[in-house]
């Protein structure tokens, strides 16, 4: 895999595919962590004063976006188009499911929180609208649904 190459000044959120330490996109927004866990109420069976608990039974997390950035990395985008339909087939990847981790950058540049996204699948991808008598940036903005997360500091916590 190539590594990113563009200016990452004006990006805050760098994506790494597993733990390969490559940073195959950067964004400066980052949205949608959002973790619900369903529950059943009921009574513990050795409660005898009657006192309703919740048993967790069903964890759902909702669909991740990254805005704002650019994809520096060709296998990192064959991997978001292999998840969508071809010209003749169905979706194209044998391992449609990956962990990207998303890197906060401090106003230094430094590694902050690390979010380990886990069995994220490409399910969105867009284009900002490109015009040539202004000078902004091309941004793509990619969404994922995603199995798991998990919040890591640089110290390790």
């Amino acid at each position: 895999m190539a590594n990113y190459t563009e200016p990452l000044k004006a990006f805050r959120f760098l994506v790494e595919m597993e733990n390969s330490g490559v940073v195959a996109a950067a964004f400066s927004y980052f949205s949608g962590v959002k973790m619900d866990v369903r529950t059943v109420s009921g009574r513990a069976g050795d409660d005898w004063r009657g006192v309703q608990t919740d048993v967790p039974v069903l964890t759902v997390f909702q669909p991740v976006t990254l805005s704002k950035g650019v994809v520096g990395d060709s296998d990192f985008l064959r991997w978001l188009h292999s998840a969508s339909a071809g010209v003749h087939s169905g979706p194209t990847g044998i391992s449609l499911r990956r962990t990207l981790n998303v890197v906060a950058l401090d106003e230094h540049g430094k590694r902050g929180v690390t979010w380990s996204l886990r069995g994220a699948l490409p399910i969105g991808y867009e284009l900002a609208p490109m015009d040539g008598g202004r000078s902004e940036v091309l941004t793509e903005s990619l969404t994922f649904s995603i199995q798991g997360m998990e919040r890591k500091t640089e110290g390790g916590s």
